[in-house]
């Protein structure tokens, strides 16, 4: 059975696990400048580290289309991550993910226990990165939720 994870929002600082050499930060893809804040943000929260980061997108293909990807919106979806990827001073690896669903593509795409920063944009309202956020936590992944202008 997966324990509770931990949600923090904004936090200051991320640590690694006691005796870990290497911290494997995650940060789910959800649109170009979110990602790009979220990854500048893991420079200064993860300062000190050995941080490895996985960008993970997810393309989401609803039940009634076959389970493919046309390969114009794959390979855009892959240009858009190297791009993110080349701006990061860390070691970022790009991942794209299939899914019918797309939380179900991120955890699945996740280890246990993982270290995820999720951006999302500041609303009156729960937003799906949000949601994603507290679903991940109880899951049992350690989140921190990041607010970008």
């Amino acid at each position: 059975m997966r324990t509770q994870g931990e949600l923090h929002i904004d936090p200051g600082a991320l640590e690694a696990g006691p005796g870990d050499r290497e911290l494997e930060v995650v940060v789910p893809y959800t649109e170009w400048a979110v990602a790009d804040a979220v990854l500048q943000r893991a420079v200064v929260l993860a300062a000190g580290l050995n941080v490895r980061v996985r960008l993970v997108a997810v393309h989401s293909v609803p039940y009634a289309a076959t389970f493919g990807c046309p390969a114009a919106v794959h390979a855009h979806l892959v240009e858009q991550l190297v791009d993110l990827a080349s701006r990061c001073p860390f070691a970022v690896e790009p991942q794209v993910v299939m899914a019918r669903g797309w939380v179900e593509g991120f955890e699945f795409a996740l280890h246990p226990e993982s270290t995820v920063l999720v951006g999302t944009r500041k609303h009156f309202w729960r937003t799906r990165e949000e949601s994603l956020a507290r679903d991940l936590a109880r899951d049992g992944h350690n989140v921190a939720l990041i607010h970008v202008e």
